[in-house]
């Protein structure tokens, strides 16, 4: 039966920092490997030291090559803590080794800048995608990362700006544990134009109360903007979907983060942006046929920085021919053809999908009910009255906005 083998964590300031019971496993190996570790000064008998540079195949093949022998791989820090003992145990099982763990330098790093990291989000960016990253760390409050040649403080820093995530303080954490140890505390901006040595742990501390936005966009919702955020054509200022209703037909679309989304006679766009916020890993398609409109979609998308947004200049439906079926649909009408759009896009809805029509009269009501009454069997419906309260002469009024009705159907 092969000898077990003994996987042992170490510090940078040596042998000093090994425990009674880790110099004893040391001193009793017979083959010791270090890896990415300074073996020649620790207290071992072993007659044979090898060193090896980050390389986990290595290891593996001279513990099998002497699988009789007393062997100790000494690794940096808590070798399970993605470390050489989690690769180690994968590959040859968990009933091969024995681990004594030193602290991690991830630990070393949060204790230096007195941040508990029991709820941080922690990841080696030697093994993991900077983009999946990011959108981890987008909604995290604490973030600890291991870094890597390739992916250095200064690339995650400007990364992160260019996704604008710009809410953290960074910290650096360089060569813990050795004298030339040293923590930088800095903005992401600052970060992103410094040079690290190469053995470091980033942490990132979302300031206090900054949601998962960046700072220009402070006072934006991510939906149910007040009227006054879009910019709005001035002969037809007054006809965009009200903020109150904007977030009940929201609320009925049911989106996802990658949902396909048609905003269909999108106006300047309220309904789309909104929507675009809420599906940010989706697509959303603003469906507008007059001129000016669909330009003030633009500007409101560029106002409001999404960027997955395309607006469509045209008449529906055959605006709508050449894109991807839609997981929600939203249908603003006051014409005649409202009927004939919500039928032609329940078509193009696909199974499960939310269609969600705003109307603003009895007789489109009762037109559009009929159509999804066919069509589904059992629409929702209500009729939206509001009154927004003003301040005026001393008193409470309240100026009533004109009533709404709102249709919701899910496709079978």
């Amino acid at each position: 039966m092969p000898e077990k083998i003994f996987v042992v964590g170490i510090g940078d300031e040596g042998p000093a920092g090994l425990t009674e019971a880790a110099k004893q496993r040391i001193q009793a190996a017979e083959l010791l490997i270090g890896l990415d570790v300074k073996i020649d000064s620790l207290p071992a008998s072993a007659d044979q030291r090898v060193g090896v540079r980050g390389d986990f195949e290595s290891v593996i093949e001279k513990i099998e090559a002497n699988s009789a022998k007393k062997t100790v791989v000494v690794a940096s820090g808590d070798p399970l803590f993605y470390g050489t003992a989690r690769f180690l145990c994968e590959r040859l099982g968990k009933d091969r080794f024995e681990v004594i763990p030193h602290v991690s330098s991830m630990q070393l790093a949060f204790a230096r800048v007195k941040e508990s990291w029991d709820e941080a989000y922690l990841t080696n960016l030697a093994n993991q995608s900077i983009e999946r990253v990011v959108e981890r760390i987008r909604t995290a409050e604490k973030v600890g990362l291991f870094t890597s040649e390739s992916v250095s403080p200064a690339t995650v820093a400007q990364t992160l700006l260019d996704e604008r995530i710009d809410y953290f303080t960074a910290y650096v954490c360089e060569n813990l544990g050795s004298p030339d140890e040293r923590v930088t505390q800095a903005e992401l901006a600052d970060v992103a134009g410094q040079v690290f040595a190469p053995l470091n742990v980033m942490i990132l501390i979302r300031k206090p109360d900054v949601p998962d936005r960046p700072i220009s966009m402070r006072g934006r919702r991510l939906f149910g903007n007040r009227d006054e955020a879009y910019l709005q054509s001035q002969p037809k200022r007054g006809l965009l979907t009200p903020s109150e209703v904007r977030s009940m037909a929201l609320a009925e679309l049911d989106l996802g983060d990658s949902s396909i989304v048609w905003d269909v006679g999108a106006g300047s766009g309220s309904i789309a942006i909104e929507a675009a916020q809420i599906a940010a890993q989706g697509k959303v398609f603003a469906i507008e046929r007059d001129p000016e409109d669909y330009l003030l979609i633009a500007q409101n998308a560029e106002r409001f920085e999404v960027t997955n947004l395309k607006a469509i200049l045209g008449q529906a439906p055959e605006a709508w021919d050449n894109l991807p079926d839609p997981d929600a649909v939203f249908v603003g009408g006051t014409g005649r053809d409202v009927c004939s759009l919500v039928e032609s896009a329940y078509e193009r809805l696909r199974v499960g999908g939310r269609l969600v029509i705003n109307v603003g009269s009895i007789e489109n009501v009762a037109a559009v009910h009929h159509v999804l009454m066919e069509k589904s069997g059992d629409p929702d419906i209500w009729m939206v009255n509001l009154a927004r309260g003003t301040y005026q002469l001393e008193r409470i009024r309240f100026e009533s906005i004109n009533p709404t009705f709102l249709l919701a159907a899910v496709i079978n």
